[in-house]
């Protein structure tokens, strides 16, 4: 079809060129000479190849254009979304389980951990800072803690934010260090421990099936309706999409129970010390 196209097209450029540079010689003649020329006329057949040269280059020129927009149309419509709603649902249940990990550092066990204190803050000249931006904290033994801090004037204000948070510890002074002994946890205080891990467990488990849900959502909205299956060449079809669904799933299993695993460490950890 293009290639009757173009050949029609050829045509018609070269008789309509040989028409005009005969209409310009006969001008150019009765310019200069007294003698008159009759307009010239072509036959039917001519003019008739002519109508039909034009029509065919509109046409071609018509068909064309659709095609252009149908292509754009498709490689918009076959791009592949499985991935990137994959990765997306990855990335917030790691997430998830990143802030568990940071909120069991925190809770006070009957063996010291360098991540207890994070969370202190500490008040210096009207300014707020966590304490582990203004200290090196490291473990001596199992049951005892070192603070050093940066700037040895602010010794004291570290000493009053230990002593003030809820961790019940009593930090003492060693020249230009805080020693900080972990005591041995009390059955109330167990208790209320084990429960602040059981809360963060349902926590981290509602963001992790929210990032679960938010992917199938997606999923869904991506599948082509049935009244546009026709029309479109996506490249993300409905087998593609129970394939994603059931990654999705097995993801969420996979998060949901290295959760529980680090939670019930965490419980072994706080019953046993």
């Amino acid at each position: 079809m293009a290639i009757s196209i173009r050949r029609a097209l050829a045509s018609y450029r070269s008789i309509s060129g040989a028409l005009r540079a005969t209409n310009i010689t006969a001008n150019r003649l009765s310019s200069s000479s007294p003698i008159r020329y009759e307009n010239v006329t072509c036959s039917p057949q001519t003019n008739n190849f002519l109508f039909n040269c034009r029509r065919s280059f509109a046409k071609g020129r018509r068909q064309i254009r659709e095609e252009d927009d149908d292509d754009y149309g498709n490689a918009t419509s076959a791009v592949n979304v499985g991935p990137t709603i994959k990765a997306t649902a990855v990335s917030q249940m790691e997430a998830a389980i990143d802030s568990l990990s940071r909120e069991l550092a925190k809770l006070r066990t009957g063996r010291a951990s360098s991540g207890m204190l994070d969370h202190i803050i500490v008040e210096t000249g009207g300014t707020k800072t966590p304490l582990c931006r203004m200290a090196v904290i490291s473990v001596l033994d199992p049951k005892t803690l070192s603070v050093n801090p940066y700037d040895p004037n602010t010794l004291k204000e570290l000493e009053k934010a230990i002593i003030s948070s809820p961790l019940g510890l009593n930090p003492q002074s060693d020249n230009q260090r805080l020693i900080v002994p972990i005591p041995p946890l009390t059955k109330e205080h167990v208790q209320a421990v084990c429960k602040v891990v059981a809360k963060s467990s349902e926590d981290v488990k509602q963001s992790i099936r929210r990032a679960r849900q938010k992917a199938l959502d997606t999923i869904k909205k991506s599948v082509p309706k049935k009244k546009d299956k026709d029309k479109s060449a996506s490249a993300f079809s409905e087998d593609d999409a129970k394939r994603l669904e059931k990654e999705i799933d097995d993801l969420t299993k996979k998060f949901i129970k290295s959760a529980e695993d680090m939670c019930k460490s965490k419980e072994k950890e706080i019953t046993s010390s």
